[in-house]
């Protein structure tokens, strides 16, 4: 039976308390808060309010608090941002010491104290602590990141261009991210639009290639034609965007000078070509 291993994850943890904690969230995430729980995590993101991507989030229980995973170079950014829209509400938002791990790679339970990650059961599972797992192995990001390029899951900006992406472009229907029958929230209108008119052009996709990655932002093509970009990548894989009318016809792709191979994952609904 596989044993789970570990990596620390470049994200933060901040802490939201007082009595208007879940309205005050729920009004500005994309998905429905009343799904988080002590034992179960819930992925959003935050958006502009003309709905393009600003950070995607992991939210759980912890008490009388909500604890919320994000990326850790912009976490004090987010906690200003979302500190304009207190208004009157009754909340605090605070930062914690708290580091967030990826557990992963293993059979059968979680370790405990473990939360499964809310988008695909084989990404394992998120750890809140302060200090370092015991009796689990440490592996690099790397290893992590093979996993879910395999997978095609993203991770928040290095998958998704801030101010600029579209969620379902992204996953985030078929991964839970976003819910469509919660009330209102920020950048809901261009979200519920791109669904129900059907205007998914482009998706994130895994790639493999040979040696190391193309970097982050180059240029798909398929023979002359811009066909997408390369985001986050690692030695022989990684997630590109693509448009999927090139992904259909299966055209060759090229990119950094190396010819990429695309996979449409099991989880994965695409919209009917045209």
């Amino acid at each position: 039976m596989p044993a789970y291993q570990f990596t620390r994850l470049p994200r933060a943890v901040l802490v939201v308390a007082g009595d208007d904690r879940k309205t005050f969230l729920q009004g500005l995430i994309s998905n429905d808060i009343a799904k988080a729980g002590a034992d179960k995590a819930l992925w959003a993101a935050f958006l502009t309010p003309q709905g393009k991507f600003l950070w995607d989030l992991f939210i759980v229980e912890d008490g009388e608090t909500v604890l919320i995973d994000v990326e850790a170079a912009t976490a004090e950014a987010f906690r200003k941002k979302m500190s304009l829209y207190k208004l009157r509400s009754k909340v605090t938002i605070t930062a914690s010491d708290l580091a967030v791990f990826a557990v992963f790679g293993g059979d059968g339970p979680l370790p405990a104290g473990a939360v499964a990650d809310p988008r695909l059961a084989g990404m394992g599972g998120r750890l809140y602590a302060a200090e370092v797992p015991t009796g689990l192995a440490e592996v690099p990001l790397a290893v992590w990141d093979g996993l879910r390029f395999a997978l095609g899951v993203p991770d928040g900006s290095r998958d998704m261009v801030v101010d600029k992406s579209l969620l379902l472009e992204n996953g985030f229907d078929e991964l839970g991210g976003v819910d469509f029958n919660k009330g209102c929230y920020m950048g809901q209108e261009l979200t519920a639009r791109t669904k129900y008119r059907g205007l998914v052009r482009k998706r994130l996709l895994p790639v493999t290639f040979d040696g190391a990655a193309p970097a982050a932002g180059s240029p798909v093509l398929a023979g002359e034609i811009e066909a997408g970009e390369m985001h986050s990548g690692g030695d022989g894989a990684g997630l590109a965007m693509l448009r999927l009318e090139h992904v259909r016809a299966g055209t060759a792709l090229m990119c950094g000078g190396k010819g990429l191979n695309v996979t449409i994952p099991a989880w994965m609904v695409l919209p009917e070509s045209e």
